[in-house]
């Protein structure tokens, strides 16, 4: 009998007995038959559903306006029923999971001819794309922390790395000809509190201190004259350099538009994946709602749901909720032009992410201050159908009250909603194969600043997925290899050592 023989009649066989006790009288028996044939049977233990729905994505997802108008693959099956096998399985079909996809079939040659997406809702229904539409690299904001930690050079890397992705999204996007609103721009620091502003200043002078190239890019700009050059009121400080705005779910949606007709690809939504076990005959039986399937490789690309198929991550990576909107004008007027991508940073130290659209509207959110007090409002939180309560009201008169020239025009929350991150314990992504599961890789813990970080992290994954290269040889930045050290320092520690809800002061070893 194949090995694809014999795969099969175990999922048949562990789908029917899944919910019968491993040492039953009619398992043993099997068992003993299957032996005498050279096979054997492996029986999953019956899952929890509270424990697994504690980490699944919720069925009924407050409307954004990103999704306003379903893409026509958004519940998309390829086929009617699971595949039988997949040399890749992976879980998301977001940022992550396309992304990693898309390499696998334009890089990975003819060592990957199958690949299947489980997705729990529909396509590019999570994080990405609920978020801000906000292309930007950080140059300086937490590089000095990851300098602190990982050296000047680590620090660099990161920088330059998400720098590379402004590049690479324009490039890919020209290339396939996907219409997703891609705009190449200037963005926008703006600290509007006078302490903050001299904090920034610093960290400004010592990275170019550092030498790094990248910072030639950037305007730093301070003295009275500061809220004219931005445009936004009480400005102390501001700094700008090179960004882009997209709209994130047209992008992926228009990527898995272009994967699917190569038949390499099967798209599943609504599918919940409730488990992944090992074969005994090798490769991963994968549990669905829907079903079992088999894959030679995982890639776990579910981000902030992580924990409910990587215990080990739990608390590694913790599902935090964020809030976003859009705003308009009155139908008639016209708004007052802004041509830059903002970081605004108020007196009180809020800050707020913010794009403005070709159609005059503005996509603008953040205020986590506002409700971070309230932790059982975001923190290890995965439900997207309920508004942050304590920061729902927050953008009511935003641009009225923030940029001049805006105090007459009007402008309104068209619709607000809330999405799910994944917070990482260190601040950094886990990218790589999960220590001790070989052929099992993880793209996840982005800290709501992925769509800098995610297509090159994406490429890294089918390299390692199908050429078996190490992380080292991917151009990964080395602090966002997952390890076991990482792994552990999360699993051991206090929420109030970690960066998430504390102080961050269990610091990663320099390399």
């Amino acid at each position: 009998m194949s090995t694809i023989q014999s795969t099969r009649l175990n999922l048949y066989l562990d789908c029917c007995l899944r919910d019968i006790k491993p040492q039953s009288e009619g398992v043993l028996l099997i068992t003993e038959y299957l032996k005498s044939n050279g096979l054997s049977l492996s029986v999953a233990p019956a899952t929890s559903d509270s424990a697994v729905s504690k980490y699944l994505p919720v069925s009924n997802p407050g409307e954004c306006f990103w999704q306003s108008e379903k893409h026509r693959l958004h519940d998309h099956r390829s086929t009617g029923e699971l595949p039988t096998h997949s040399d890749v399985v992976i879980v998301g079909a977001g940022y992550a999971g396309v992304s990693t996809a898309y390499h696998l079939i334009n890089a990975g040659g003819d060592s990957i001819k199958s690949i299947t997406i489980i997705e729990a809702r529909g396509a590019c229904s999570g994080a990405t794309g609920r978020n801000g539409g906000h292309m930007r690299p950080d140059l300086y904001g937490h590089i000095p922390t990851y300098v602190e930690r990982g050296g000047p050079r680590a620090g660099a890397e990161i920088a330059e790395f998400e720098i590379a992705h402004v590049r690479e999204i324009k490039k890919i996007i020209e290339k396939e000809n996907i219409d997703c609103d891609f705009s190449l721009c200037r963005t926008v620091d703006v600290w509007c509190n006078e302490e903050m502003a001299k904090k920034a200043k610093a960290v400004y002078d010592q990275m170019v201190k550092n030498n790094f190239e990248y910072m030639d890019d950037v305007i730093f700009h301070t003295g009275k004259e500061v809220d004219g050059i931005c445009g936004v009121k009480g400005a102390k400080a501001c700094a700008s350099y090179t960004a882009g705005s997209m709209w994130p779910y047209k992008f992926i949606l228009g990527l898995l538009e272009i994967l699917l007709p190569t038949g390499k690809v099967n798209l599943q939504t609504n599918t919940p994946v409730t488990s992944v076990s090992s074969d005994p005959n090798g490769g991963f039986i994968v549990d669905t709602s829907r079903g079992k399937t088999h894959a030679s490789k995982i890639v776990y690309a579910n981000n902030a749901y992580i924990s409910s198929l990587l215990p080990e991550y739990n608390k590694n990576i913790v599902p935090c909720k964020g809030i976003c909107c859009r705003i308009t004008v009155p139908e008639g007027t016209t708004a007052p032009l802004l041509n830059n991508t903002y970081i605004n940073r108020t007196a009180d130290n809020t800050l707020s992410y913010l794009i403005p659209r070709a159609d005059g509207s503005i996509i603008v959110g953040g205020a986590s201050s506002k409700f971070r007090p309230h932790k059982d409002q975001w923190y290890n939180n995965v439900d997207d159908s309920v508004l942050i309560d304590s920061a729902k009201d927050y953008y009511e008169n935003y641009m009225q009250e923030t940029y001049r020239g805006w105090e007459n025009s009007g402008a309104k929350v068209d619709n607000i909603w809330t999405g799910v991150m994944g917070y990482s314990y260190d601040s950094n992504p886990h990218v790589g194969e999960i220590p001790g599961k070989p052929n099992q890789f993880v793209i996840a813990g982005f800290n709501g600043h992925g769509m800098p970080v995610i297509w090159l992290s994406g490429k890294a994954i089918a390299k390692m997925v199908s050429e078996d290269v190490s992380f080292e040889q991917t151009g990964v930045p080395r602090l966002f290899k997952t390890t076991q050290e990482r792994v552990d320092r999360a699993k051991n520690g206090t929420e109030e050592q970690g960066d998430i809800l504390g102080t961050g002061n269990q610091k990663a070893t320099k390399q």
